[in-house]
């Protein structure tokens, strides 16, 4: 019996060596199979996992990140397109209209996206008197405030007041050509677009410490 027993004893151990060897070499195989997983963010944001490498086609590229660390679409950041959708900007502008220029360009050097129509004929000139009661110009529109002439501290006060970003890179942005405000061969102001909704959001007036909601 001592005899039987020491041999049994002897071959315990080469089995217990090849059960933990054949444990770790299942584990390595499984460790290998998960390091393999891929996962694939597609073009519409669905989310799969495979074993194969994704393709270049196959990866989402990240978006790209505006002022302020908002991610952008179209190469606007977040925080401007919120602003655009609640006041949006509209720029009513005269030929050799030095107060227009400085406008047009304090909006751009923003990053303020915005729609120009151009003050350039009699029709023009009848249509912007129907709309804001004046010929003056420039006019900003933010949402439903009208600013007339132009100050850069009241137009950044606005601007601060509907959400807008005080610095913005708009990524392959391009803003868009001025438009007459007047149908070319209308002679009347009743020719010109109709006035903006009443119920559209209205910014407070600029005061000395800045716009307060």
């Amino acid at each position: 019996m001592n005899m039987l027993n020491t041999s049994s004893s002897a071959a315990r151990p080469p089995r217990l060596a090849r059960l933990a060897a054949l444990a770790l070499l299942l584990g390595g195989v499984a460790a290998g199979a998960l390091a393999q997983t891929y996962k694939v963010v597609g073009p519409d944001g669905k989310v799969t996992y495979t074993d194969k490498p994704p393709t270049a086609s196959a990866i989402k590229a990240p978006s790209q990140t505006g002022a302020g660390g908002d991610s952008s679409d179209g190469g606007l950041p977040y925080a401007t397109r919120q602003a655009m959708a609640k006041y949006p900007v509209t720029l009513y502008a005269a030929k050799d209209c030095q107060g227009c220029d400085m406008a047009r360009q304090m909006l751009r050097q923003r990053g303020v996206p915005f729609t120009e129509y151009s003050i350039t004929t009699n029709a023009d000139i009848l249509a912007l008197q129907a709309r804001f009661g004046s010929t003056a110009s420039p006019v900003v529109q933010i949402g439903g405030q009208s600013m007339k002439g132009y100050m850069s501290s009241d137009l950044a006060s606005y601007l601060d007041a509907a959400g807008y970003p005080a610095q913005a890179r708009l990524t392959g942005y391009s803003w868009p050509p001025a438009m007459p405000l007047a149908p070319r061969g209308a002679t009347t102001a009743t020719a010109a677009e109709p006035q903006p909704s009443s119920s559209a959001p209205q910014l407070p007036p600029p005061s000395k410490s800045g716009i307060q909601f």
